[in-house]
């Protein structure tokens, strides 16, 4: 780099910097930046013949202005007209303005890009210099469409010089990572990675830089470099300090072209090549060595090289996960720094050891550690460094450890800080479920979980333990009795409430026989916590109340009083009051069997992979679930218990719908084959035992002569016979349109419509012959012994049903958990 000369020093310069300095006001600094540009304006405009140095004064005041935080909106041009000075200080301000100032989309990027062209053309090293740092600095895709294919030709000629080399390379990487559709090596791969046999311990670290870019976006092209970057790392691994006095720091030869070398062979698998691979472990096994050497310097920086090396070779054998003894040996050297007085070196370890518990041929190394883990867990001062402690945990964790670290878990999240405890409560929900031989453990461990850390356990994990225990028996009892005891708290979170509903509503009479928990006092314990919930929560325990209608008959009245008091059948939220009334009624005219059948137990769920695990995994950083853990976990998931990501709610709809273990099934009017050995229900009898208190309906043939059925029966072409009719009715479970009834003669259509508390049907008649039909009329019926409770459903339940020419209107009732689980629905069917 030429000298700067002693008359190119800019006195006005220093004098304008040393003004701005001493200013004592805000105002005072912008008055006088105010008077400088009227006077470089006024320069720029008045004198044409400006000489190279006042333009270089003038344009430095500008940089310096605008480094201040001012706008300039001028100058540019003469920053330009820079370029072509054949003086290094000028030219390099010109760059220098050029790469601060000048935006992609300024109408001078031609001109600037001919001056560039003409400096990269001249041969001088300087001036190509200056120039590749200009393209770099600014980047747009215009310079790269410009030089993307120039540059490779600087940097690999045999006569450029070695600088030169260094600032194409760095250029060249610059352009690729904004534009790499433009940058294409081409015929310019082999001698591209061929510099890495340069001589010059600079190009080569720039070269590697842009091959590591190169491969990790194209392996294939590059995968020559391997061989090469090996050799290049033997040399530098085995040289002593002495041998490259000129890039030894502080008695470590290279370490930044070292740590470059390790990370671009992080980029392919172990080398196939025998020779290679065996020269490559020996410079592992080298650096791990070297690591077990005293110290040759007490600086600080000598250390931070040396354990920059050691690192970046530990990631190479955890990414090559295929050497033994050099897993072992590198969990050997982070135990090592477990205990470092180093914060930086602790953390790294813990890190470095989070990966290497994942390889099988490590991991029992690491559990080997964890009491040290443990204890920097609870005296960890720095939070980043406990969150890599509790990482590394819940990486070693297995069956044989599983519930001393769940233990230290829930210990530390007394006190953990709060930006960390929602991932905690996720692993150790995770870690209870993956590893749990004694289901009652993992009871304990969750609901000792909510009562921690209530606000931070997503429905995930509490919809997850209701998942496991309904599909296993043995626990439920335990589960049961468990969560009634944690109820009794004076101070209970709400999750465990929406828990204890759930659970005593499914599961209360497994502890009903104890007259400590009988059901009375079931209902009472839940209801002292009805007012401190929330609205959602509310509605579970409505849900959970009915359920124990169901349970425990003798609460029914208890029951009935709550829902029937002002406050639930006039709440002012509106999914509160239609619970309310809906039960109320419900109890009050439904038979014990069509109660056992609306309100029957929650059927398993089908196996699936953890939910929790899925929204684990969209943590990011280090702390996140691997792909590992969640393979493993797929596969023991399996092993342990029958989950299912969906909410226990969702799941039971579907399997209610597809399961007839009762007459629930031809109730809802869904074909599904019923098991073998069940017994067909009767849907009439069951139908109007919900809504009649009469008894049964009478049989077709004894409707009222005005009935439909009835007329049609009379005719020439018989109606279907009752199993096609009910087909054709069952079908408006899940329909709004569709048709009615249908034979030879007529064909009615139905369209319904309903919003709010109001609904409108419409009825449609199609002649089928070619006769044309003769005094045809429609009438609106309904059984006299029906009018009373249509009545009443269209006000209490918001459905107003107009019915013509159908012989009887019947209404199916049916209860079941509604998709988020903290609220019933009602699901109303015409057939």
């Amino acid at each position: 780099m030429p000298a700067v000369s002693k008359g190119d020093g800019m006195r006005g310069l220093a004098v304008f910097i040393s003004d701005i300095r001493n200013c004592k006001s805000k105002e005072a600094e912008i008055k006088r930046i105010n008077k400088e540009l009227a006077n470089i304006r006024s320069k720029f405009k008045g004198d044409k013949a400006l000489d190279g140095y006042s333009k270089k004064k003038y344009v430095c005041k500008l940089l310096f202005i605008f480094l201040l935080g001012h706008d300039i909106d001028f100058g540019h041009m003469e920053a330009v007209n820079l370029l072509s000075s054949n003086k290094y200080t000028e030219k390099q301000i010109g760059y220098l303005f050029i790469s601060v100032l000048v935006n992609s989309n300024s109408e001078l990027i031609r001109l600037i890009n001919n001056a560039i062209k003409n400096d990269l053309s001249s041969r001088n090293p300087t001036f190509m210099c200056l120039a590749l740092h200009c393209i770099a600095n600014v980047g747009s895709r215009e310079m790269a469409e410009a030089f993307a294919s120039e540059i490779p030709r600087i940097l690999v000629a045999g006569d450029t010089m070695d600088s030169v080399k260094q600032s194409a390379a760095l250029c060249l990487l610059r352009l690729y990572k904004t534009s790499p559709d433009l940058v294409l090596m081409g015929e310019w791969t082999s001698r591209v990675v061929h510099l890495l046999n340069d001589q010059h311990m600079g190009v080569v670290t720039a070269a590697i830089s842009l091959i590591t870019c190169l491969s990790q976006k194209n392996p294939d092209e590059f995968k020559t470099c391997v061989s090469l970057a090996v050799s290049r790392l033997s040399r530098i691994v085995s040289s002593a300090s002495t041998d490259l006095q000129d890039y030894t720091y502080y008695f470590v030869p290279a370490p930044w072209l070292s740590c470059k070398l390790l990370r671009l062979l992080q980029c392919y698998p172990p080398p196939e090549d025998g020779a290679v691979k065996g020269r490559l472990v020996e410079c592992l096994e080298t650096i791990l060595n070297k690591a077990q050497e005293p110290p040759k310097s007490k600086k600080v920086q000598h250390s931070n090289a040396k354990n920059a090396i050691l690192f970046e070779a530990i990631s190479l054998i955890i990414h090559y996960d295929s050497e033994p003894n050099l897993l072992v040996r590198a969990c050997n050297q982070l135990g090592q720094f477990l205990q470092h007085r180093e914060t930086n070196l602790r953390y790294l370890a813990l890190e470095s050891m989070c990966t290497l518990a994942s390889s099988e041929f490590s991991h029992e190394a690491v559990k080997t550690h964890i009491e040290t883990v443990i204890n920097a867990l609870k005296t960890e001062r720095d939070v980043s460094v406990r969150q890599r402690a509790a990482d590394l945990l819940y990486a070693m964790c297995d069956r044989s450890n599983a519930k001393q670290i769940v233990a230290e878990m829930l210990s530390y999240l007394e006190t953990a800080d709060y930006s960390i405890r929602e991932e905690m409560v996720l692993k150790v929900a995770i870690l209870a479920e993956k590893y749990a031989v004694d289901y009652s453990w993992y009871v304990d461990t969750i609901l000792n979980l909510i009562r921690i850390a209530g606000d931070y356990v997503s429905e995930e994990v509490w919809y997850r333990v209701i998942q496991i225990v309904i599909n296993r028996d043995d626990v439920q009892g335990y589960a049961a009795k468990t969560v009634f005891e944690a109820l009794q708290a004076p101070a209970c979170h709400e999750n465990m409430v929406k828990v204890g509903g759930y659970i005593l509503g499914e599961f209360g009479n497994l502890i009903a026989g104890d007259p400590r928990s009988s059901p009375l006092v079931q209902f009472n314990l839940l209801h002292s916590k009805f007012h401190l919930c929330s609205v959602p929560t509310r509605a579970l325990l409505l849900s959970a109340y009915i359920k124990f209608i169901n349970l425990f008959p003798e609460t029914k009245v208890t029951i009935q009083e709550v829902l029937r008091c002002d406050s639930q059948i006039r709440n002012s939220d509106v999914e509160l009051q239609q619970r309310a009334v809906e039960y109320l009624k419900l109890s009050s005219i439904a038979s014990t069997d069509v109660l056992a059948t609306v309100l029957e137990e929650m059927p398993p769920f089908p196996e699936r992979e953890s939910s929790i695990l899925a929204k684990l995994k969209k943590k990011k950083g280090p702390g996140a679930v691997s792909v590992t853990d969640l393979e493993d976990s797929k596969r023991e998931g399996g092993e342990v218990n029958g989950g299912s990501d969906r909410t226990p709610d969702t799941a039971a709809m579907a399997a209610s719908n597809a399961s007839t273990p009762s007459p629930s099934a031809d109730l809802l009017g869904i074909r599904s084959a019923a098991p073998i050995g069940a017994a067909p229900a009767s849907s009439g009898s069951l139908l109007v035992d919900v809504f009649s208190e009469a008894g049964p309906a009478a049989p077709a043939s004894a409707v009222n002569d005005d009935g439909f059925l009835s007329s049609a029966s009379q005719s020439e072409d018989p109606a279907p016979p009752l199993s096609e009719a009910d087909e054709l009715l069952n079908k408006f479970v899940c329909k709004n349109n569709g048709v009615l009834f249908e034979n030879q003669l007529l064909q009615i259509g139905i369209k319904s419509e309903y919003r709010q508390n109001l609904g409108r049907m419409y009825l449609f008649y199609g002649n089928k012959t070619s006769v044309q039909f003769a005094s045809f009329t429609t009438t609106v019926t309904c059984p006299g012994e029906l009018q009373s409770h249509i009545f009443y459903v269209g006000t209490a339940y918001s459905a107003i049903l107009l019915c013509s020419m159908v012989q009887t209107v019947l209404f199916t009732l049916s209860v079941c958990w509604r998709e988020d689980l903290q609220t019933y629905s009602t699901v109303y069917y015409s057939t």
